[in-house]
């Protein structure tokens, strides 16, 4: 008697666990154990993450899959991807995780994405400025773009990748380039400067941290961060004395970890939890949800910048609304000032790297 298709579907699938070509990464063998079970995932949306090997990208993999909207998870990095793949791909959640080695699998990777993740890059090191890291990470990026370019033009991209301020501006001409730039779905990712301004005012004000929020503006480095302590909400009042610890401590609270972890890395496991609750923020506006918003770092009319981080509102194209500053009082209009010359900059050098 033969055995029916569904045992011979079982055998194969038993086997491709038994001889696994390759732990769940893409490849040219006949059977390969990744599609296995891929066609009774469940119904969300298929995200990637590119760096997922690094600090930032096994802690936002780990997160992500276990995220009820995600069906499907593609972890790539250039080192390290098949056993951060093999290790997530154990965890008992709905999400299918694949995994992709190396630039020739980046296009498999990217093909059929709603939403691309991009912690990728080198981290900040004690004495070095997001911008040291300028040199490195601006053509990690632009490699990473020229993929999603080609191969998921339509999704919404974030982009963590430091320094925030110039990769979102050399992401913008790469997609420009490409013919596929759509403003509203290139989002820097600036939630750990929100996470931490919630944490730090919740601390002086002695409440609970979900229970407050704190508008964050400008950009995601240094002075460039503008947290508008004015418009917190619940409402609440500042001491000069207080309005200005708890600015320095959120503008500077990478250097604080970074200092803290003395040499081996940067903010990692804040950055990766900041980096899920937008990524699941962007999902929900995907999925239709209304009144979704968040601050992000995007092409915007805000001010006279070209990008700049406010609140936005999240829909099916990504920043489907960006929001007015509202109002802000005289220290931070001084702040504000200060952010946009060193933002201006920033953007231009993210600008040039591609133009040049």
């Amino acid at each position: 008697m033969e055995p029916s298709v569904e045992a011979n579907g079982r055998i194969a699938r038993i086997s491709a666990h038994l001889f696994p070509p390759n732990l769940q990464m893409e490849d040219g063998s006949a059977l390969r154990r990744a599609d296995c079970r891929a066609k009774g995932g469940a119904p969300g949306f298929k995200v990637a993450i590119l760096g997922a090997a690094g600090g930032i990208g096994q802690p936002l993999a780990m997160l992500m899959k276990i995220n009820p909207l995600v069906s499907v998870l593609h972890l790539y990095d250039v080192v390290n991807a098949p056993g951060v793949t093999a290790d997530i791909s154990h965890m008992d959640t709905g999400a299918v995780v694949r995994g992709f080695l190396g630039q020739p699998q980046l296009e498999s990777a990217l093909t059929g994405i709603d939403l691309v993740i991009i912690p990728a890059g080198v981290p900040r090191k004690p004495g070095m400025t997001r911008d040291d890291l300028f040199n490195i990470n601006a053509g990690i990026v632009r490699t990473l773009c020229e993929g999603i370019a080609k191969a998921c033009p339509k999704a919404i991209v974030n982009l963590i990748s430091n320094p925030v301020n110039s990769t979102v501006p050399i992401a913008a001409e790469v997609f420009k380039k490409a013919g596929t730039y759509d403003p509203k779905r290139l989002l820097g990712v600036t939630m750990l400067d929100v996470v931490r301004a919630n944490t730090f005012v919740a601390e002086v004000l002695g409440l609970d941290p979900r229970e407050v929020d704190v508008p964050v503006v400008g950009g995601h480095a240094g002075v460039t961060i503008l947290p508008l302590l004015s418009q917190v909400k619940p409402p609440c009042s500042f001491t000069k004395e207080e309005t200005e610890y708890l600015t320095n401590r959120i503008q500077n609270g990478g250097t604080e970890v970074v200092e803290a972890k003395a040499g081996a890395g940067s903010a990692t496991l804040s950055m990766a939890y900041a980096a899920v609750k937008f990524a699941d923020a962007c999902l929900r506006g995907l999925r239709g949800d209304a009144g979704v918003v968040e601050c992000a770092f995007v092409a915007s009319e805000v001010t006279e910048l070209p990008f700049f981080a406010t609140k936005v509102r999240l829909g099916r194209n990504g920043a489907d609304e960006i929001y007015q500053l509202g109002p802000l009082n005289e220290y931070e209009r001084v702040g504000l000032e200060k952010a946009k010359r060193e933002l201006a900059a920033s953007i231009q050098k993210g600008v040039s790297f591609i133009k040049k």
